[in-house]
Order: C-alpha cells, then structure tokens, then sequence
C-alpha cells in the first residue's frame, strides 16, 4: 500500500446524535495532526476539506426520526463524495461528525464494490450495535440505526442511497467491542444473525482470537471497510465522546486491533466518527484516534 493516496472528507454535524458536539470532530482530527503523521507513513494525504449540510434543528422525532430530511442531505454529500474518492482509487477516510454518516460512506463503499466485482467486509468497531429501527429506538436519534438501514430496514431514502436496496446484507458486517444494546434492538440484531464479537468474547477469549475470526476469510478481492466509532474505546483512555461506555477495549487492546486490521493490507476506507471535543480534556481523544489511526496504516512497534 506504498504511495497509497489518501483523501481525508470532513462531515462536521452532530445531526444524528443526542448530544452536540460531534460536529467538532474533523477539525481536532485536524488539530491532533492527521495529516502530516499519515504522510510520516509514506502516504499521500489530500485534506478535501468539509462538506456543507443544514444545520442541526434540534427538534423532537417524527414518526420515529430526528432530522429526517437533514440527515439524508449530510448522507448523500457523503455517498457522492466518498463514491468520487474510491472512483479515483483513492482511500476516503470520512471525519465524522455522528455515527449516521456511515450510512452514506458505506453505501458509496457498497456502491464500488458491487461495480468492481468485490467482496464487502465492514468492521464496525462501536460500543453499540447501531441496528435500531423507528419502531424499537429509544430516541429517534439516527445515529442508533446506520447497520439498520444499510441492511435495508429503515426510511426508503436512506436505504436506497447506493441505488440498491439494501445496500449491504448483515453477513457482511463483523461488531466489535459491543456492550451497550436497546433491548428492542438485541431481537433485530439475533433477527439478522450478525456476527457480534462483544466484550464478555473479548474477556473470554481475548482480542486476537476476537480479530481473526473477524478477519477470517479476506482475501485479495476483498473490501475491507472500517466504521470506528470513537466510543469503541474505553471511556477512561477516551472520554471525547457523547455517549460513554465503561468496559470498552483498553489501549492496548485496541492497537492490537488496529495493527490486526493493517496486517491484512485489505483496507481501503474508513470512518472516524462520534469524536465529541466538548466532552474531550486537551483534545486527548483526538489524538488517541489518530495514533489508532496510524497503526491501522501500518504503524508498529515490530523491529521484524
């Protein structure tokens, strides 16, 4: 993956989330030195800058969604930027903003796939299993359904953003570090027969077991996209997100992840997203993410 040229998309909204803040993330992406420690890896980095969207009204759910319209409008910047990127061959890395974004990187990444004859994977690193629906969410906030709607149950201008309904199918999603699930959402989730690797399976069999049954069968026609949701992390090591769980991966736990990922040199995009610097002390999580980020482009302690 020498010379690899990669192109940093920013989507600065919290429209999907419970919290404000989230819409910050890009820019303390920015500030924690993304970019430049990227090309210390030999990578080309091009910045694109942010993408425009409505502002976040703050209102109440309708017919069980917040901000409808608006978090359709940020999902399709996202799809055509991050579709114009992996067109080009590059690897669109989308600086989120919520964790509804992915619905539209991962269409894109879905998109691509289904015209270049390869194999999607998604690993979605995440304290929460993200497959909530109008009918079992809690909130109406968006962000709880982005597996949901990739895998075609949700509003029909969501699902249908790649051209094909559902984008995805669950066989192709691997979670990671899950310990945080709404109770109507543990049914959807057994319903779809997702392959959770949650944190009692980390405790029990530790994280490198975890990875490579996650990462079992990629191979060179292989896809392999990376949904990372800053919560994955433990809150006491990254505390910069709205919705905190205790008992997430630890720091090494996650480099090991991270460096697991790289090994299979089958990555070619991914998502940063639900970093929220109002709940951040000195940007630590920011910088966090982008050292994770550096391991999952090859950065290791290895001398082999």
């Amino acid at each position: 993956m020498s010379r690899q040229t990669i192109s940093l998309i920013g989507a600065p909204t919290d429209i999907g989330a419970g919290h404000r803040g989230a819409a910050m993330g890009p820019e303390a992406l920015r500030v924690a030195n993304l970019a430049e420690k990227l090309e210390r890896r030999g990578l080309t980095v091009v910045d694109r800058g942010n993408l425009q969207g409505p502002l976040n009204p703050w209102q109440p759910p309708v017919h069980g969604y917040r901000h409808l319209d608006e978090v359709v409008a940020w999902n399709t910047a996202v799809y055509t930027a991050v579709h114009q990127e992996l067109q080009a061959g590059r690897l669109p890395i989308l600086l989120g903003g919520d964790h509804c974004l992915a619905i539209g990187s991962v269409s894109a990444v879905a998109r691509h796939c289904h015209d270049e004859g390869k194999q999607l994977r998604v690993l979605w690193l995440d304290a929460h299993t993200d497959f909530n629906t109008a009918q079992a969410t809690p909130t109406g906030n968006i962000h709880g359904m982005p597996v949901a709607c990739l895998c075609g149950t949700g509003p029909a201008e969501l699902t249908t953003l790649s051209g094909h309904a559902p984008a995805t199918t669950p066989d192709v999603f691997r979670y990671i570090g899950i310990r945080s699930v709404d109770e109507g959402e543990k049914r959807l989730v057994r319903g779809a027969n997702m392959q959770v690797h949650d944190m009692r399976r980390i405790d029990e069999v530790g994280i490198k077991r975890v990875m490579e049954e996650a990462l079992a069968g990629i191979d060179e026609n292989t896809h392999l996209h990376v949904s990372f949701d800053v919560d994955f992390l433990d809150p006491s090591i990254a505390p910069g997100v709205g919705t905190t769980v205790r008992g997430g991966p630890n720091y090494r736990e996650a480099q090991l992840c991270m460096e697991m990922i790289a090994d299979t040199g089958r990555m070619a995009s991914l998502d940063i997203v639900e970093l929220n610097p109002a709940y951040d002390k000195r940007n630590q999580t920011a910088k966090l993410a982008v050292d994770l980020v550096e391991s999952l482009f090859g950065k290791s302690t290895l001398i082999r």
